[in-house]
Order: C-alpha cells, then structure tokens, then sequence
C-alpha cells in the first residue's frame, strides 16, 4: 500500500521480451498489485513474465485472445482494478521506457485527493529536447496542442504519455468497452474525464530513452489518424458536456466561427478567380471575404477562452 491506498499498476505488453523483466524487478515495492496484460504477444513475453511470476506473487497475468491495441491493453487492467475495488490504477509501459522512481510523483495527487488522473509530462523537464528524438518531440508537441482543444484540458501538454495514475471514482464512472483501443487512448481518456469534470494535473517526469525499447510508431500516420481522432472527439464532448449536459454558449460561438470559415473558402477562390481572368479583384468580394476571417477567428478564440474558463478548476 501507499499512504494507505491500494495501488495496482497495469503494464500493458506486446512484443516486449527483452524490456518486460526490467519493468517488473525495478516496480517499487508499494505497489499491491502488477497486472500484465499481453495483447497477443507474438514472441516470448509470457514466457518470461511467467518465469518472474513463480518467484513474485503480486503479478496477474491477462492474455489477450486477440490483439487489441495498446489502449484495448489498458482498458482490460483498469476494468480488473475496478473489479478488485483498488484505490488508484497506476500505468506504466512495458518497454521500461518510465522510471519507476517517478510513479511515487504520478501518485501523490491523486492518492492524497486533490485530483482524479495525473499524467507525466517528459516536456518539463529542460532535458526533454535533448533526450526526446527530434521528430517525436514536434509530433508530440502539435498532438498536444490539439488534445488541449478537443479535451478542454488547457492545461495539460504531453498528451501521449502513458505513464498515469487514476483514483477509484473516475475507474467506475469511464465506460472502458467505449474508450479508443489504439494509439490515441490517452486522448481519448481525456476526453471523457473532461466530459465528467474529473481534476487532471500534469506531473513532471524524467524521459527515458535508449534503453533497449523499440519503437513502432510512424509519426505521418498517427499524425494523420490522431487529427481525425481528436476532430470527432471535439464534437463529441461539445454535444455531450455543452450541450446534453449543460448548454453553453460557446457551443454557437464555435458554430458560427466554423460557418463563416465555410464561407469564407468560395469567396476566395471566386476572389482568385476573378484575379487570374480580369487581373483584379472585386473590391466587395474581397471585403466580404476578410470580413468572414475576420469575424470567424473572434467567434473561434472566444469559444477557446470560455472552455479555458468553464474547465479552470479542473486541476
């Protein structure tokens, strides 16, 4: 226990042979319970948790049948840890890529109350630029600036990673079967708190890097299918929490700011038009189009500042 909590922490695996015995002989001794969850692992993960196992009672192994994601791996340790009533569900990766000795520091808010999920940020610390490859470091950086907006989390950078703490109320009220099974799970995570109102806090952590770890993300894709991701999220918490929850007007805002964006697009390429054919551009036409970029980036930042506002207590 920690500070008389039940603490379980979930290591989602895939894949992960050579990393997996770092992880599980470096876990502080706090902790209550390790749950592995492998998601169909095609080398000898389990083999080798299984080999830890006999000589470590605090290990659950769950083996997927059928891969489902590294989110889909989280899902299955959070519902194991609300159906054994732990106090807090810790996660950490199972390439040994988070330093154990940070997880007292992902605990502590949430262990002492002040707030329902605490993530690690790798971006405080002024050695992340230098530790972090170059291209994962921008991917990560644009990927944060649009969880803050499709969240509400404004506060809230390093969006993607994993290394989190989360208490008991929030593990009973998340619909775990609903939350994204790929890549994008910590986004989508934070959504859905968002939707509840749950407090996140940021918590500063050290990057670990070059430790055997291989990765298999390639930025371009994710960057691609997370954008489209967190477009749909953003729609989906303004109906829920703006509009079936409590309406707000932001709501129009946002919608008014999105429409004159939409007509802002037809007037500049008939402005474009008429530029290229008579080698000048209607003086109404060109008002017009201003006018509706204009109107459509106030109507856009004030939405921005009232979720700012309405979400400022949630940390």
């Amino acid at each position: 226990m920690y500070k008389e909590k039940k603490i379980a922490v979930i290591v989602p695996c895939f894949d992960e042979e050579t990393q997996i015995k770092k992880v599980l002989v470096s876990m502080p001794d706090c902790v209550d319970q390790i749950i592995i969850v492998d998601d169909k692992s095609r080398d000898n993960t389990v083999k080798v948790v299984n080999s830890v196992k006999e000589n470590y009672n605090k290990i659950i192994l769950i083996e997927h049948k059928k891969n489902q994601g590294v989110g889909g791996a989280i899902a299955s340790g959070y519902k194991w840890a609300r159906d054994n009533n732990f106090d807090v569900a810790a996660v950490m990766a199972g390439d040994a890529q988070m330093d154990p000795h940070d997880l007292f520091n992902i605990l502590d808010p949430v262990v002492s109350g002040e707030v329902d999920y605490s993530k690690g940020n790798r971006l405080f610390t002024g050695e992340a630029f230098k530790k972090i490859p170059k291209i994962r470091y921008f991917g990560n950086s644009v990927l944060s600036l649009l969880t803050k907006i499709a969240s509400g989390y404004w506060h809230i950078a390093d969006s993607q990673s994993g290394y989190t703490a989360i208490n008991n109320k929030a593990l009973h009220l998340i619909d775990w079967d609903k939350m994204y099974k790929r890549y994008g799970q910590p986004n989508d995570l934070l959504v859905r708190l968002n939707i509840y109102n749950m407090k996140v806090r940021d918590v500063q952590i050290n990057p670990v890097y070059g430790v055997g770890e291989k990765s298999g993300i390639k930025l371009r894709k994710i960057l691609f299918s997370l954008s489209w991701l967190l477009l749909k999220l953003f729609f989906y918490r303004m109906k829920e929490k703006y509009v079936i929850r409590d309406f707000h007007p932001l709501v129009l805002f946002y919608s008014f700011g999105a429409g004159l964006a939409a007509v802002s697009v037809p007037l500049f390429f008939r402005m474009a038009y008429y530029a290229v054919i008579n080698g000048d551009t209607p003086k109404i036409n060109f008002l017009t189009w201003m006018l509706c970029v204009i109107m459509s980036v106030q109507f856009i930042l004030f939405a921005m500042w009232f979720d700012m506002e309405y979400n400022k207590e949630l940390k």
